[in-house]
């Protein structure tokens, strides 16, 4: 007889779990009882499910227990597919095409992907790319993951034009692929089914509109990690476009600063020292926001009616908003970012094709002073400053 791998016979002991769903065994009969029985098994006792029960001295009392009974099988069927009233489906694997792989601003990203795949009762999708935003070790990552025959891709697609061939040729092999962070451009050709994060143009238009109505007048500069990088290339564009629609007499420098967070800071410091007339200054990623915070911070900038505002939560960024020396961030919920992803490829995968992937917005959300200490008072997997899976109390 074939048996299901996800299934034990009646009379069968699981390795992983000896005693099998030992924490509802434990919430009925007591820790003690549990823990003897699983240090005799550790110690070489290989029971049969009946002897077990006997052992513990429930084999009558679980027949007539049918909360007991109950609470197993579900137990048994979550740790077999997730939570949920999904039917039985395979491990499918997914992999995460990334930019920047070791900056802080993706760990909760990271952490959404985990969150995911653990609800979704799938292995952990790959996170791999570049770690200096370089496209053609992107594009060689994409290439081993369709060679691999995985069943989905989220790529953050970071260059107008380099990754048409490998989407295309993901989804000529039934792979579906889903942008996440960056987007194609519109009229690049791009196949990607749909895209999973910030309206960047439009948050980059809020950012600027925000940061005219500090200055009034005067130059301001735009701290970038990578000009022409899709995840932030159309933020700094649209500041441009909302500071020139302000109509005030203000002028804008754009000022790289390089895709690792020491670089970003010193790239920062190096410009301000060389520009003390500077009446504002904006960045349009986590590292150069950081970055940004710290010079404020460090030369005591507010004080001499200098004003500064960036992106994401990294937590000095929060901290020195909260002291003052920064005027806002904007929050993208990067979390999302890695969430959303697996469940629209899950369920791409799961409904034969039926549920398409579709475009979602993770929001802007302008973080200053009045509003940041909900962030600092707790430390979750959502923001990336906790690896601790907890049920956070609203502030």
């Amino acid at each position: 007889m074939v048996r299901d791998a996800h299934r034990l016979e009646p009379d069968e002991v699981r390795d992983g779990d000896p005693i099998g769903n030992s924490d509802v065994l434990r919430t009925v009969l007591g820790e003690e009882a549990v823990e003897r029985q699983e240090r005799a098994i550790r110690a070489g006792y290989r029971p049969t499910r009946r002897q077990l029960l006997r052992n513990l001295g429930i084999a009558g009392a679980a027949a007539s227990m049918p909360g007991f009974l109950a609470a197993c099988a579900n137990s048994s069927a979550s740790s077999r597919g997730g939570q949920g009233n999904f039917p039985p489906h395979p491990g499918w694997k997914f992999t995460f095409i990334n930019h920047v792989t070791t900056n802080p601003f993706f760990q909760p990203t990271i952490y959404g992907i985990q969150d995911a795949c653990a609800l979704l009762g799938l292995p952990t999708a790959q996170f791999v790319g570049s770690e200096n935003s370089i496209v053609s070790e992107m594009v060689d990552k994409m290439n081993a993951a369709i060679a691999a025959k995985v069943d989905g891709i989220a790529v953050a697609i970071i260059n107008p034009t380099a990754f048409n061939d490998p989407v295309a040729r993901a989804l000529e092999a039934g792979i579906p692929v889903v942008a996440y962070n960056a987007d194609a451009p519109a009229g690049s050709n791009n196949r990607r089914m749909a895209y999973i994060g910030q309206d960047l143009f439009l948050s980059g238009q809020k950012l600027g509109a925000r940061i005219a109505s500090l200055v009034k007048e005067g130059p301001i500069a735009g701290f970038i990690a990578t000009p022409g990088s899709l995840n932030i290339q159309p933020r700094i564009d649209g500041a441009k476009q909302a500071i020139q629609a302000s109509g005030l007499p203000i002028t804008f420098t754009e000022v790289a600063t390089g895709a690792k967070v020491e670089d970003e800071k010193s790239a920062i410091e190096a410009y301000y020292l060389g520009h003390k007339d500077l009446r504002g200054m904006v960045a349009v990623d986590a590292g150069s926001t950081q970055g940004l915070a710290q010079l404020m911070q460090k030369y005591n900038l507010p004080a001499q009616g200098i004003h500064a505002g960036g992106y994401d939560l990294l937590p000095t960024t929060l901290q020195l908003i909260d002291q003052g020396f920064l005027d806002f961030t904007i929050d993208q919920q990067p979390y999302l970012q890695g969430f959303y992803p697996v469940v629209q490829l899950f369920l791409y995968k799961l409904s034969g094709g039926l549920q398409q992937p579709s475009d979602t917005d993770t929001g802007l959300l302008f973080v200053t002073k009045d509003n940041v200490k909900p962030y600092l008072n707790t430390k979750t997997r959502f923001e990336g400053s906790s690896s601790k899976e907890q049920v956070v109390k609203a502030s």
